[in-house]
């Protein structure tokens, strides 16, 4: 039971990291010391288990896919997902500067422990890392697409989200910023339950899923060294989008004026980054709650170790 409430709890902590931009549930995955047997597990539903499926054989399907361990993390991702879109879409708008700033804190500290677990530090592998660390960057860097409700793109969507939702380092929502849909996403449709829209993406997220985890187990195995390099990389180099302190740099249209979207709210192109001059109460608790993020991932951590021990 203690085995599969951690796995509940790392599952709400990647639910979590999916709904905050530039904040990645693969990242959450790797740091808890789940992220190659949640690979291993999703890759598992191929032909062989859609046989023991489809002959009766529920014990050894199930024990094929590992469907315990699935079902401990993806109940945990769903809950998390649904219950937190609507706290953080609050706190997004009421408090970004301190919540921005545990989330930095967090994914300052992944980039340490998860580069740590690299065995050996060679050529290839410190070329993997700058080569991770410079395409997160460029994808940070790049202006949001307009908002899409078309069943096809939606669809589309959910693939390229999902596959960035299990890859350490990319953000599968700030991907859907870039795609111009997280808002759609990510926090009306999930509020309202809005299946029209949520249908599409799930789909695509499953069949994305599916397909990305191949890949990943693939190049994971043969190349571990590499492509932790290259996933820390991937941290490394979205550090930036989870500045705290940022001005809003909005899109504007032919005449100069700024883009609304739908649902009322401007069109953000991107952010003007700066580090505050003075040191105020707010900054003061910023820079704590940093602390107390880099230390969350360092309890993390520490867990994943005492439960992998006791396993």
């Amino acid at each position: 039971m203690k085995k599969y409430l951690s796995l509940f709890t790392k599952g709400l902590a990647m639910g979590a990291a999916n709904v905050i931009p530039g904040v990645s549930g693969g990242t959450v995955a790797l740091i808890t010391g789940i992220f190659e047997k949640l690979i291993d597990s999703i890759k598992a539903f191929n032909l062989t288990a859609l046989k023991l499926l489809l002959s009766g054989k529920l014990k050894d399907f199930a024990r094929y896919i590992n469907l315990d361990f699935l079902l401990a993390v993806f109940s945990g991702v769903a809950i998390s997902i649904l219950t937190l879109a609507r706290l953080f879409d609050f706190l997004f708008k009421s408090y970004p500067v301190y919540i921005w700033s545990f989330f930095f804190g967090l994914i300052l500290a992944s980039v340490y422990f998860i580069g740590k677990t690299v065995e050996k530090w060679r050529l290839s592998v410190v070329i993997s890392l700058i080569v991770g660390t410079a395409f997160a960057f460029s994808v940070s860097v790049l202006s949001p697409a307009s908002e899409n409700s078309s069943m096809l793109y939606l669809f589309i969507c959910g693939i390229i989200a999902a596959c960035s939702m299990i890859l350490p380092g990319l953000s599968g929502s700030f991907v859907l910023i870039l795609l111009g849909n997280y808002q759609l996403v990510m926090i009306d449709s999930i509020n309202d339950l809005n299946l029209m829209v949520l249908l599409p993406v799930v789909i695509g997220a499953v069949i994305g899923l599916l397909a990305f985890s191949h890949v990943l187990s693939w190049v994971f195995k043969k190349f571990k060294d590499q492509t932790i390099a290259l996933l820390t990389g991937f941290i490394l180099g979205s550090m930036g989008i989870l500045w705290p302190w940022k001005h809003p740099v909005y899109k504007l249209d032919s005449l100069g004026h700024i883009l609304i979207k739908k649902s009322g709210e401007k069109v953000v192109s991107g952010y003007d980054w700066f580090v505050p001059d003075t040191l105020t109460t707010a900054v003061v608790v910023a820079v704590l709650l940093m602390i107390a993020g880099i230390f969350t991932i360092y309890l993390l951590e520490k867990s994943a170790q005492t439960v992998e021990e006791e396993s």
